[in-house]
């Protein structure tokens, strides 16, 4: 066996998952929406299950969709994507697969950003890759050219999420320009995961990273259909890159999965199209779940951390008053409150921050009630 993955053990989303199905305990752990996302793209999707061919689409994606990314990103982010430059993939982890397995020969330094997303390591090693891991703090998760220029010598790749899962932090106008310089600066790919660039609140508008100076030849730009749309099961994501690169993006994608299911294909075309207000809708209505579950959480002493995007707000236990490390917390919430949360160090390769818990707000109002009420009477 690999001993990338022989290695890995059941990631904690589907572990906490399956404790809180186990106890019926309210699931604010993975992050999924509690009910089904936009109508109009289901149907048009459901549409063309009967209408449209069911056999193998092209193997970049159908045209349709593929113009459709290029032009809401045009339209909305201030890109000059080409639909030549979107290839289609099954979820945004595929386009990270493919992304890394194309590039990163080994050797390769590619600089990680801690927290970071479970999957990113484990490819980059895949890859052969060299690790190189900055680690964030609260409350702020400021990353510095200090910390850029300190994590690697020879940098060939940095991968970036933003905005973050799991802390909500989004990158200002300062930083995005100091990423890009030193992009510049060292020669260095940029791999950006921007999933959550649809889930933004407080009036902020997600900016790429592709589209500072001296970026456009040297960014992957992943992005996901299942994050704009709150469809998280269809698995509908894509790379957007410039031809030089995304050429090589496509071979390894081919050898992936090769293609996406088509009938999802033509819903989401349908929704990047013509449901654009939806997006923003699902973004309002996020938000005020979020102002609901932080000012509930409030009452009950708990203290929150800012989430300027996703669908996700941190509880600062040592700020809460709780002496208790993040996983204990997290087991305590599941066994004594019925709540499943998710412990921030497990986005950690090395040298976790132990003082957080993430809990998910894409639920209705009844349900975070029903959390807050239960983790205020059985607080520790």
């Amino acid at each position: 066996m690999n001993p990338v993955f022989a290695s890995l053990g059941t990631t904690i989303f589907e572990a906490m998952s399956a404790r809180a199905r186990e106890s019926r305990a309210i699931n604010l752990g993975q992050g999924f929406p509690e009910e089904d996302g936009c109508p109009a793209v289901i149907a048009a999707a459901a549409a063309a299950l009967t209408g449209q061919s069911n056999q193998y689409p092209p193997m970049p994606g159908l045209p349709v969709l593929r113009d459709a990314v290029a032009g809401w990103y045009n339209d909305t982010q201030g890109t000059d994507f080409a639909a030549q430059e979107v290839i289609v993939t099954s979820g945004a982890t595929e386009a990270l697969a493919a992304a890394i397995l194309a590039l990163v020969s080994p050797g390769d330094q590619v600089v990680l950003v801690q927290p970071l997303y479970d999957a990113y390591l484990p490819l980059v090693q895949r890859a052969g890759g060299d690790a190189r891991l900055i680690t964030l703090a609260p409350p702020d998760w400021r990353l510095t050219r200090e910390m850029l220029d300190a994590a690697a010598d020879r940098p060939r790749f940095i991968l970036l999420n933003d905005p973050v899962n799991p802390t909500g932090a989004m990158m200002d106008d300062a930083t995005r320009a100091m990423i890009a310089t030193w992009c510049v600066d060292h020669d260095v790919i940029a791999i950006c995961d921007e999933v959550w660039e649809g889930v933004t609140f407080d009036g902020r508008r997600h900016r790429p990273l592709i589209t500072e100076a001296g970026m456009r030849e040297r960014t992957i730009k992943i992005g996901s259909a299942g994050k704009l749309f709150a469809l998280t099961g269809w698995k509908v994501g894509w790379l957007c890159a410039a031809p030089a690169l995304s050429s090589v993006l496509a071979k390894a994608h081919q050898f992936i999965t090769f293609t996406t299911p088509p009938a999802l294909q033509w819903g989401v075309a349908h929704g990047l199209t013509h449901e654009r207000g939806w997006i923003e809708g699902m973004a309002a209505d996020l938000q005020r779940s979020r102002d609901r579950l932080a000012s509930g959480l409030a009452q009950a002493g708990f203290v929150t951390t800012p989430s300027a995007g996703t669908y996700f707000l941190s509880v600062d236990l040592p700020a809460s008053g709780i002496a208790m490390g993040d996983v204990a917390f997290s087991e305590w919430a599941i066994d004594h409150a019925g709540v499943a949360s998710i412990p921030l160090s497990a986005f950690f390769a090395a040298d976790p921050v132990t003082t957080h818990v993430r809990l998910c707000f894409a639920k209705s109002d009844a349900t975070l009630d029903a959390a807050i009420e239960r983790l205020a009477r059985a607080r520790p």
